[in-house]
């Protein structure tokens, strides 16, 4: 069984109160487009990502509110502008890495909260019995690519009745891959 794979790149996630401090009182965010997973959606919305050596500007925010800020960028981003970014699932953000965050209202000093995403399958429970897998199985996934096709191992499969079936992997993993706009994998034992 094939599924969709894309590619997440950088994002962030904000609590209200962070937003507010980033956009001002009151903020609400603004929807550009809705993401492949239910309730998901990328915003009009950009910050400016500090580390200690350099900053990224214009990284997109995910909506909606969090009850938690966390950044998700790339081991490449991370080793780029200085920042120790563990590689966790979404929500792990215990004792991750540090880093700024500018909006155009305001500053948030993040204590914690920047990760490199775990790469993951989102599956819901009829998804997941047809694939054979069950929440926090660890599975190898092959993408055939024209010229660069490989099999990623260690991926997490998450499930949910409010998910879509899907992979995400990071922009690193998805160039590894030679991944184009359209991209499929398939779990293999």
């Amino acid at each position: 069984m094939n599924f969709v794979v894309e590619t997440s790149a950088r994002h962030v996630h904000l609590t209200q109160e962070d937003l507010e401090t980033l956009f001002g009182k009151g903020y609400e965010l603004t929807k550009k487009k809705d993401l492949s997973q239910p309730g998901q959606y990328a915003c009009e919305e950009r910050v400016t990502v500090v580390g200690p050596k350099k900053e990224m500007p214009g990284v997109s925010i995910l909506g909606p509110v969090r009850p938690a800020s966390q950044v998700e960028i790339s081991l490449t981003d991370a080793r780029s502008i200085g920042i120790a970014a563990p590689i966790r699932e979404s929500g792990d953000v215990a004792g991750s890495g540090a880093c700024k965050l500018v909006g155009p209202c305001g500053e948030v000093e993040l204590k914690e909260g920047v990760i490199a995403a775990k790469r993951h399958i989102h599956a819901t429970p009829e998804d997941a019995e047809k694939l054979g897998v069950a929440d926090k199985d660890i599975v190898s996934v092959k993408i055939s690519t024209p010229e660069r096709s490989l099999v990623f191992g260690d991926v997490v499969v998450r499930v949910s009745p409010k998910f879509a079936l899907a992979m995400h992997i990071d922009t690193d993993e998805s160039n590894a891959a030679g991944c184009g706009r359209e991209v499929y994998g398939e779990i293999v034992k």
